[in-house]
């Protein structure tokens, strides 16, 4: 088969014991019993030799052709479950234990990897997650035992359990690296979850106990808040050196000119931002992955159905497929504030049963990392799932601390993906379908905006600047992206802000009037092309091209018509208190003139100071979130982790373009609804 090349032996040691006898060994023909004092030797290795990137693939070449019998990935991961137990079990347990810990699960994800990115089937069979029933074992394991189940609870419960410290820090992250690594068989498989997927990592995480999830999303969602800070030193890190020999751990600063003997390059490009909070950063990753994972199964109609979607394969043709529930999803969407403890209607408090987040830390932590999509992935999904966050927010007094943030990514949206803008827009159009929220952004004053360029902008009132920056980000979108759903989302939330304008500036009040006139010349050249077009043929026809702006037409009718009810509904609901709105109409009245006598457009035009129902939009996710968020959230991270995931392997999204600066590639508005009551 073949045998990894050989390595300089450590100073003073046998050869069976050197680092490179120990790997050839773990990758080689020879099956080594669970209980060899074998596995010691290897996770008590202090990992210091240098192997370019090629050697360990061929290791893992290697490992891969022979893991089918010795089933060594199978058994590395209970040793790395006995380690996890007993670091959990002993809470002063020497660095020695963390140690083999953190070596038992880097070896792991560097192997488990290259067999998920190289998979040739659906089979869980080919992990051989398994021993081999001859296979001697301790009488404590039990050779049938689901390793995956057990793996999976020992890193879970780990996490959730241990407090992170100077001594458990790196642990922690190796294993939500681990995690990353386990779960990114997600990336096999296309974006709408079918029975036939094979995520058993990820499905194992699944079936923890209730408890062990909320500890789990708590951990996750405080390492975020929290984002500690290691300082990378022998003194205040014992992990990073046994006795006179550096570990594992060297491999985080060594240079980037060599590689460990498995090299955290091989895992992780160079393409991370090293100003980012790498704990923090990984924690996220992890939450979201798993809040909006749905496992697709064959069942009787219990759980959630889809059974309006095709069926994959023949065989499953007869039955209904459904999504299984997804607890970290609920421990999400239940999370309450530390600060604030909810109770029944007898008085009986429930504390235990919901994860406790101090909610003001988040708000926070949020407002401050909002240029990354990560946190916008997590805002979004707070305030569209988490009712007691969302009321959180909207009785928070300093509201700028979120919206400001927003506002300028939307501002420099050239900059940004379109997945990003559009989540943004989308937690603003959720937080506009509140009264009070609309009335209170037009009481903060800012005294200057230095980032808008366009205009000086001077003690302008917050309200005033989202309705500049949401006309701003129309106008861009009619000339590069032409998304109309973006249109949709801008439109709904400049109309649910409407009623509750106070004082709108005047250049506010302008770009208002300049939103119609925008449209309306979009509208006319649409008008114009369908005339041109019956007019050469006398008939619009039936192709494909008249269909589409017939439709489009009637979209910009449609667009029309809710600016027209915008500036209805200011001046019927908000006349006294926006007089800007008023001498901006009447200073383009030619702007209304041509459709007067429109027939869509005529009584909204000659009735303006008639009473008009307010206009109301509100938000709604689709049945089937994940066929969206799965793939984006797994683009976000390969990005930001730098996960040197195999192209070739991924069919969760397209990679013929460049991950960091793809365009939308699953939102069309089956995704997202958008209901206007």
């Amino acid at each position: 088969m073949g045998a990894v090349p050989s390595t300089p032996s450590l100073s003073g040691a046998r050869p069976q014991d050197t680092a490179g006898y120990l790997i050839g060994s773990f990758v080689g023909e020879k099956s080594f019993p669970i209980g060899s004092d074998f596995w010691q030797k290897l996770l008590e290795l202090p990992l210091n030799l240098h192997w370019p990137t090629h050697r360990v693939h061929e290791a893992c070449k290697l490992f891969a052709q022979n893991n089918c019998n010795t089933r060594h990935l199978a058994k590395i991961l209970i040793h790395l479950s006995w380690c996890l137990q007993e670091c959990v079990s002993n809470s002063g347990a020497l660095s020695e234990v963390y140690a083999k810990a953190v070596n038992a699960v880097y070896i792991s994800s560097i192997f488990l990897k290259y067999l998920i990115e190289n998979a040739q089937s659906n089979s869980i069979e080919e992990f051989h997650l398994s021993l081999n029933e001859s296979e001697p074992a301790p009488n404590s394991f039990k050779t049938d035992q689901n390793i995956e189940s057990l793996v999976m609870h020992s890193v879970l419960n780990f996490i959730g359990s241990v407090e992170v410290s100077p001594n458990t820090y790196l642990l922690h992250q190796e294993l939500l690296n681990f995690m990353l690594v386990a779960m990114s068989t997600q990336l096999l498989y296309g974006p709408a979850p079918g029975p036939t997927d094979m995520n058993p990592f990820i499905d194992a995480a699944m079936a923890q106990e209730s408890s062990m999830v909320r500890l789990v999303v708590r951990r996750l969602l405080l390492n975020y808040i929290i984002r500690p800070r290691i300082p990378f030193n022998s003194a205040s890190y014992p992990v990073f050196s046994g006795g006179s020999q550096p570990g594992v751990l060297q491999r985080v600063s060594s240079a980037a000119a060599t590689f460990v003997l498995l090299p955290f390059n091989y895992l992780v490009s160079s393409a991370g931002d090293g100003s980012r909070n790498p704990l923090a950063d990984i924690s996220l990753h992890v939450l979201l992955i798993l809040n909006y994972y749905h496992k697709s199964v064959v069942g009787d109609g219990s759980l959630t159905d889809r059974s309006d979607d095709s069926a994959t394969s023949d065989s499953l043709s007869k039955g209904k497929t459904y999504f299984s529930d997804n607890p970290y999803c609920k421990a999400l969407e239940n999370a309450r504030d530390i600060e604030f403890d909810r109770v029944d209607i007898e008085g009986n408090a429930h504390s235990g049963s919901h994860v406790r987040l101090p909610f003001a830390s988040l708000f926070d932590t949020l407002g401050m990392c909002l240029a990354d999509e990560t946190a916008v992935l997590l805002l979004y999904t707070l305030v569209h799932g988490n009712s007691d966050f969302l009321e959180y927010v909207l009785v928070r007094t300093d509201l700028d601390t979120l919206l400001m943030p927003i506002l300028e990514t939307l501002y420099n949206a050239s900059k940004r993906t379109s997945n990003h803008i559009y989540i943004l827009l989308i937690i603003l159009l959720i937080l506009s379908q509140d009264s009070s929220f609309n009335a209170s952004i037009h009481k903060m004053v800012l005294p200057s905006i230095p980032w808008y360029q366009e205009h000086l902008l001077h003690r302008t009132s917050l309200g005033s600047l989202m309705v500049i920056i949401l006309i701003r980000t129309v106008k861009y979108n009619l000339s590069k992206l032409r998304d109309l759903y973006l249109h949709t989302t801008c439109l709904a939330t400049l109309a649910n802000m409407a009623p509750h304008f106070h004082h709108l500036s005047a250049y506010a009040s302008q770009r208002l009037v300049s939103l119609f006139y925008m449209l309306s010349r979009k509208y006319n050249k649409l008008a114009e092309r369908i005339d041109d077009k019956m007019g050469k043929s006398g008939s619009l026809g039936q192709d494909n091209l008249a269909e589409d702006l017939s439709a489009e037409l009637h979209i910009y009718t449609d667009f029309l018509r809710i600016v027209l009810e915008i500036l209805n509904a200011i001046l019927t609901y908000a006349l006294p208190r926006n007089p800007e709105v008023v001498y901006a109409i009447m200073h383009r009245q030619e702007v209304f003139e041509p459709f007067k006598n429109h027939p869509r457009f005529s009584e909204l035009i000659e009735n303006i100071y008639m009473m008009f129902t307010q206009l109301h939009f509100s938000y709604e996710q689709e049945s089937h979130p994940e066929e969206f968020f799965t793939p984006y959230i797994w683009r976000v991270a390969l990005a930001h982790r730098g996960l040197s995931f195999n192209p070739s392997a991924i069919n969760l999204f397209p990679v013929d373009l460049p991950i960091e600066a793809s365009s939308r590639f699953a939102l069309n508005f089956k995704d997202i609804k958008m209901w206007m009551l």
